[in-house]
């Protein structure tokens, strides 16, 4: 099992297999995607050769993540790899879902367990100003499939000081009767985003109130669950989540590792730089792999930092897939 200094036990990975993406979200890429290197993403031999090493370490839980993910056409046979491999239990992805409808089928022949969806607002009008697309009923399509294939769906919503309050509103009826879970997450500040970051950063704590104040109960975490605290109602066949970074303790649960779509294994989403695997998924010597995930582990930090205005070397989410 893979442990840390801290007692903290990694049972999740996520995995970037792109930097790419296609979205312009004005709080990731409000410029879009800018290629500043090759693309030289890890290939399917170096992914399986990851992805058994983690799992004899203990790992149960794969998240497949971007920039967008889907732009790799060979995310289906991925996504087969990864379920495959003893030990792991769990295959997820998190999208921005702008060819979903015509993707999940696929996506669920090879295996995926579950789906984390990238929607800022259920406004079209407010989509399209976030995102740069005018693709939400595409998504909501979507979503409505992966339902119906009984994959786990999660929504993933960025908290905006223009939208949040007509996202929560809009959503607790979208909610009393559809099964997925709305993930309302903190913006974070990154290495080149602070004046937006500043002018709209919001608290979650508020909202955490007005649930609670709502009849809303908290839900124990699975030893595999994300950061998200999350929140049922009886009325309510959905539940709703929300991951606050600033929050005190944040990441005294820290359960996951990252590495990127070049091979660089981040301790923390805002660690100072990525430690280079790739040698060592090239040459396909798992043990040596092994033993040197283990060795990096003890370099992980108790936090973050994000408190104090630290990023490290996170640039902006699409790097790491947030």
């Amino acid at each position: 099992m893979l442990e840390d200094k801290f007692g903290r036990r990694f049972h999740y990975l996520r995995l970037s297999i792109t930097d790419v993406c296609n979205f312009r979200c004005t709080y990731c890429l409000p410029d879009g995607y800018q290629c500043d290197g090759d693309r030289d993403f890890l290939s399917r031999q170096e992914i399986s050769v990851l992805v058994n090493a983690f799992a004899g370490l203990g790992t149960s839980k794969i998240r497949l993540t971007g920039g967008e993910p889907s732009l790799r056409k060979d995310l289906p046979q991925i996504i087969e790899q990864c379920a495959s491999t003893p030990g792991i239990e769990k295959v997820a992805i998190t999208s921005n879902g702008f060819k979903l409808p015509q993707m999940i089928q696929s996506w669920a022949d090879a295996g995926l367990s579950a789906l984390n969806i990238s929607m800022d607002s259920l406004d079209p009008r407010q989509f399209h100003a976030i995102t740069g697309h005018n693709k939400l009923e595409t998504v909501l399509e979507g979503i409505d499939m992966a339902l119906d294939l009984g994959i786990q769906v999660k929504i993933n919503s960025v908290l905006l000081k223009p939208y949040s309050d007509t996202m929560l509103s809009t959503a607790l009826n979208w909610l009393k009767d559809k099964p997925v879970t709305l993930r309302m997450i903190e913006l974070m500040q990154t290495g080149d985003n602070q004046p937006f970051f500043n002018d709209n950063h919001i608290s979650g704590q508020p909202i955490k109130q007005r649930l609670l104040d709502q009849g809303w109960g908290q839900i124990l975490r699975d030893k595999s669950a994300g950061p998200a605290q999350e929140f049922s109602h009886p009325d309510y066949t959905g539940r709703i989540g929300l991951i606050m970074p600033y929050s005190k303790d944040f990441c005294k649960s820290c359960n996951r590792l990252r590495v990127s779509s070049r091979g660089k294994l981040h301790l923390c989403l805002f660690a100072e730089q990525g430690l280079d695997l790739r040698p060592l998924l090239r040459e396909g010597d798992m043990n040596a792999l092994q033993q040197k995930l283990v060795t990096l582990l003890g370099q992980k930090e108790a936090s973050h930092w994000l408190d104090k205005g630290y990023t490290g070397a996170t640039q902006h989410l699409a790097m790491l897939g947030g």
